[in-house]
């Protein structure tokens, strides 16, 4: 069996015709003035689902947030929750809890009194709220901080609080709006971990924005990529990576080399694209583009070889002097300048110690990689 990427978990209700979305955003438009924040944007999440909305900042992902929270109405359109219309519903009427990048703790409550507040506003006994704030201190293993007040925390631990007070109240969904944005790499990188354990434990829903596309990557079963309002692309992490859906999705999500041209020869299946300069590149694959079609051939860097010498048995091999190097340990990075001036990226694992094949500025070297490495974009 193939698959592209790992898979990380056995969940895929998108997939079944007949499964029920548990979040619908129907032709919403929400306009602040003249602009329009969200255009005519259709999506469907699923329950226990882990979802993301990626997006460079202004892009009108928090902007749905706020409305599935109903800190916003949309302009036209609807948002259904569980087959319910959530328009005119207030926000503390709803089975939302939202987390926010700031994590607005109370500075002069305790930790245990912060994850409290919310119960103790709906009106829990006390005994039941003692009980759900010892699991909440549980889940987040912040048992011996239950005493002090934020500001004697870390930022690691300040959001743990956050997040356990958000699910509390034990909402049917929870919104994380850059809920690690404040966290340094390494905690980051922890936390992330951290959320994807919480939420299948939970079996909550949770929706996630973020302009992190490692972040997203890591935690989600699916990303929607939003630019200007409008959906680019669902699918995911390994799909919107190895089979991006255009040329804007290709080039937001992580690095990647784009070469023009025109489909040579071949209907469906294996195909040669023209890329001008002499440069002709063999595909296994060139989906719905025909003959003469203008399209980009998109290639992730780490399918790329770098070599010295031509290889003998490669499809696909460029000629180029190196340009630049980059030493990351776990990885090398080279940029190969073409004889036509394109700068192709391309990276190798250091998985030895010693390099049998030492290049160096200015070498002359070849770029290679195989006919099924890339993807032809036709949009």
């Amino acid at each position: 069996m193939k698959s592209l990427g790992s898979i990380r978990r056995d969940f895929a209700p998108w997939n079944d015709p007949d499964a029920k979305p548990y979040i619908q955003f129907e032709n919403v438009t929400k306009k602040f003035g003249d602009f329009t924040a969200v255009n005519n944007l259709s999506l469907t999440i699923f329950e226990r689902e882990f979802f993301a909305l990626l997006g460079a900042s202004g892009c009108g992902k928090s902007t749905l947030l706020r409305m599935l929270a109903g800190f916003e109405e949309p302009t036209a359109g609807r948002i259904l929750l569980d087959g319910q219309d959530l328009r005119g519903i207030p926000p503390y009427r709803r089975p939302v809890n939202m987390m926010f990048q700031s994590y607005a703790l109370f500075p002069h409550m305790t930790v245990e009194n912060n994850i409290a507040f919310g119960l103790k506003q709906e009106g829990m006994p006390t005994p039941d709220i003692e009980k759900r704030v010892a699991e909440m201190l549980k889940l987040v293993k912040l048992e011996q901080f239950a005493k002090r007040k934020p500001h004697q925390l870390s930022g690691g631990q300040r959001q743990r609080v956050a997040l356990a007070r958000s699910v509390a109240k034990r909402p049917k969904v929870l919104l994380l709006d850059e809920p690690l944005g404040a966290l340094d790499k390494k905690l980051r990188e922890e936390t992330q971990f951290e959320l994807m354990d919480l939420q299948q434990n939970l079996g909550l829903t949770f929706v996630v924005v973020t302009h992190d596309q490692e972040e997203a990557m890591t935690m989600a079963d699916r990303i929607a990529i939003i630019d200007k309002g409008e959906v680019m692309q669902v699918a995911t992490p390994a799909e919107v990576y190895e089979a991006p859906g255009s040329r804007f999705v290709a080039g937001f999500v992580g690095n990647v080399n784009m070469f023009e041209g025109k489909i040579a020869r071949g209907e469906t299946g294996p195909a040669s694209i023209d890329a001008g300069n002499g440069i002709t590149i063999q595909t296994d694959n060139a989906g719905n583009a025909t003959a003469g079609a203008a399209v980009t051939f998109a290639i992730r860097p780490e399918k790329i070889k770098v070599s010295s010498k031509k290889p003998q048995e490669a499809v696909n091999a460029i000629e180029g002097e190196v340009y630049d190097i980059a030493y990351l340990g776990d990885m090398t990075v080279y940029h190969v300048r073409l004889d036509d001036g394109q700068v192709v990226r391309a990276s190798t694992m250091n998985a030895a110690r010693v390099t049998e094949d030492p290049l160096t500025w200015n070498d002359r070297a070849w770029v290679s990689f195989r006919p099924d490495a890339g993807v032809v974009l036709t949009r």
